[in-house]
């Protein structure tokens, strides 16, 4: 295991630790969250590492890598997806030129299908194998594993996502310099990251599912996000929920705390968790899409 001597954000060597989680989906070792004494930041320490952290994504029940349709619960986020791509394409054409598009972690590669298919001139990086073979065999989409972005010219796309990537990625600094890199001046940068500030990540605590150790590095608050991405002359221009994330993330949640899925119990969580966000105006959702752009250095 890898062990961070210093904090992913603020390099200070002062960490309390947080909690221990359960790996539901694997390998159902427990690993631990700690705390930066300098800036807050929480973040799994110590991670496996980035030669061992493939084993850990090795489930039918990991959904982006192998698009599952088993039990109700993966049914239910398929018909949801079919909506939220739609959503999501909405977005980038909204706040965007979008005439040319990379997806970091594109996954099974459902999201650059729409986009193709729109007329948006796409590309994709996916660290799976598995997953990026799909995506090429299924939809004949231009996807390349992650040491392609090395080999990208400057200012090549209008629009960069990454849809619950961030979380994952093991260089953080250097992957936010390089999607600097690759953003045109006037390209916006889409990035949705679960929030540990929401409602139901406060109740479930423990046992929440979008803490989703070890594969989850880091675990972000909206000043997470502003102060790291500051840091990197990125200014948040807009931040909107994704409120079905709730529903979902506490269904997962009710089966890891009781053994069971407890649906209606779950529903309401997810109508509170959103219900509060929305009247305390205060971006707590469970998940949120962080919108920005590049400032002047």
């Amino acid at each position: 295991m890898k062990e961070y001597k210093n904090c992913p954000i603020c390099n200070s060597e002062g960490f309390n630790p947080i909690r221990n989680c359960i790996d539901y989906t694997v390998s159902k070792e427990t690993f631990k969250i700690v705390e930066c004494e300098s800036c807050h930041f929480q973040f799994t320490n110590p991670i496996p590492y980035e030669n061992e952290i493939g084993k850990y994504y090795e489930s039918d029940e990991y959904v982006s890598h192998s698009n599952t349709r088993k039990g109700l619960i993966f049914s239910l986020y398929q018909k949801v997806r079919n909506k939220t791509l739609q959503d999501k394409l909405g977005l980038v054409k909204h706040y965007s030129k979008a005439k040319t598009l990379l997806d970091i972690g594109c996954g099974t590669g459902e999201f650059l299908n729409v986009c193709q298919k729109s007329g948006i001139k796409v590309s994709g990086i996916e660290p799976s194998e598995n997953a990026r073979n799909s995506a090429i065999h299924n939809y004949d989409l231009n996807v390349q594993e992650e040491e392609h972005l090395q080999h990208i010219k400057n200012e090549s796309f209008d629009a960069i996502t990454m849809w619950h990537v961030l979380e994952h990625v093991y260089h953080l600094n250097e992957r936010i310099e390089t999607i600097k890199r690759l953003l045109k001046k006037e390209g916006k940068l889409f990035v949705a990251v679960p929030n540990r500030s929401s409602y139901d990540a406060i109740k479930y605590g423990n046992f929440w599912a979008a803490y989703d150790l070890p594969r989850h590095l880091y675990h972000f608050t909206p000043k997470d996000i502003e102060h790291i991405f500051r840091l990197h002359n990125f200014k948040v221009e807009k931040v909107l929920p994704m409120k079905f994330d709730s529903y979902y993330v506490s269904m997962l949640s009710e089966k890891y705390k009781k053994g069971s899925i407890k649906y209606f119990s779950a529903f309401l969580t997810g109508l509170k968790s959103n219900y509060l966000a929305k009247r305390n105006k205060n971006n707590t959702y469970s998940s949120q899409i962080y919108i920005l752009s590049k400032t002047e250095i």
